[in-house]
């Protein structure tokens, strides 16, 4: 207990300095978030992965919570997504390269012995697709934040009832790491997670839900899951259902998450950070819940219901420009082309009332020089009465 105070203590000073230390080189090194308003640098999650790996290596190498064989993979497999994440961030590697690089790290971590091999390649993709939300989740200030410290203290209570200890201590790091993070990530934000932040953070998140969670019946498994990472689940579904009921490619970005959304509905940068992270609370306490046996697993049926009317209601929200070349109802609404073989008169004389000679709609009458179109033009002003 008291190491675990010490070390997420350490954790959130340490965090909170190195990211403020690495927002400088990453701003000469152009390693920044082009789609927002302002570039935001992209260092954050360096500096979370390194100071949770570096606290939690620290209570294993001195032998006060060791993590364990597994654990420990876990671990270096989040570190290796991180990585994976920072060269997306410094070279924009394709999206599935990135989501096939999560797969193959996720799938060297679980432990099959437990889960059984239907279940292993299932959680799989399960950490691939937690890891490719958090990523989602970071194009607004604050929220991917605000979910991963939630959802770290939800999975961590699970390890530690599971009497997982160095695990337990090392996702305390990863909040308190994330919670230093939000001093600079909160809006307006002066540095971001990036996709080396969001994949380490979910994958080291739901790797940890998986391990917690090995040796449990699989439909009570599947549920306590879902409910600790509700929110990521949640922008996901509602991004894929969006994009495909538009038309629009899969994996093309676009300002239709669940932060985005709540912002069409009059929220404020930060008011849309505190309703996704109280319902992040809700979903992750009845996860709990569930998984200490406080309450039943059919609990987790009111998370579900909630998400599905939130998914169901804020895809009615637009969130699409109109698409260009999409016919007469897509097209963006601009003056109207004269029809062919009508005198371009200038604007000022055409909408004038009271001078209907001089609209070439009226009478297209074809003007003879040039000459007399400026001369024409040029001098003449009409005021309006």
């Amino acid at each position: 207990m008291l190491y675990g105070i010490a070390a997420a203590t350490a954790s959130f000073l340490l965090a909170a300095l190195l990211a403020a230390l690495l927002r400088a080189p990453a701003l000469s090194l152009a390693l920044v978030d082009r789609r927002r308003r302002r570039p935001v640098p992209l260092s954050g999650g360096v500096a979370v992965a390194l100071v949770t790996g570096l606290v939690a290596g620290v209570g294993d190498w001195t032998g006060v919570v060791p993590l364990g064989p597994a654990a420990g993979r876990l671990l270096l497999g989040a570190l290796a997504a991180g990585a994976l994440g920072l060269a997306a961030d410094l070279w924009r590697l394709r999206r599935r390269w990135v989501v096939a690089g999560t797969a193959v790290a996720a799938a060297c971590v679980v432990p099959y012995g437990e889960t059984g091999p239907v279940a292993g390649v299932l959680a799989v993709g399960w950490i691939t697709l937690v890891a490719a939300a958090f990523r989602g989740l970071d194009h607004a200030d604050g929220v991917a934040g605000t979910v991963g410290v939630v959802t770290a203290f939800g999975v961590a209570a699970c390890a530690a009832a599971e009497l997982r200890d160095g695990l337990a201590v090392a996702l305390l790091a990863l909040a308190a790491a994330l919670t230093g993070l939000l001093l600079h990530n909160w809006h307006p934000a002066r540095i971001a997670l990036g996709a080396c932040g969001a994949l380490f953070t979910g994958f080291l998140l739901a790797g940890a839900a998986v391990f917690t969670r090995a040796g449990h019946p699989p439909a009570g498994g599947a549920a306590v899951l879902f409910a600790l990472t509700a929110p990521a689940c949640l922008d996901v579904v509602l991004v894929l259902l969006s994009r495909r009921l538009a038309g629009r490619p899969v994996l093309r970005a676009g300002p239709d998450h669940l932060a985005h959304r709540l912002r069409r509905l009059g929220l404020t940068p930060q008011g849309a950070a505190v309703v996704v992270g109280a319902v992040s609370c809700g979903a992750v306490l009845t996860g709990v819940l569930v998984h200490t046996g406080r309450v039943g697993a059919p609990a987790v049926w009111w998370v579900a219901g909630a998400a599905a009317a939130a998914v169901a209601g804020l895809l009615r929200v637009r969130v699409y420009g109109p698409r260009h070349g999409a016919g007469a109802q897509g097209r963006v609404p601009g003056p109207a082309r004269p029809p062919r073989g009508a005198s371009r008169v200038p604007p000022e004389v055409a909408d004038t009332p009271g001078d209907a000679s001089s609209r070439g709609t009226i009478f297209p009458v074809r003007q003879a020089r040039r000459a007399e179109e400026v001369q024409v033009s040029a001098p003449l002003r009409v005021r309006n009465g």
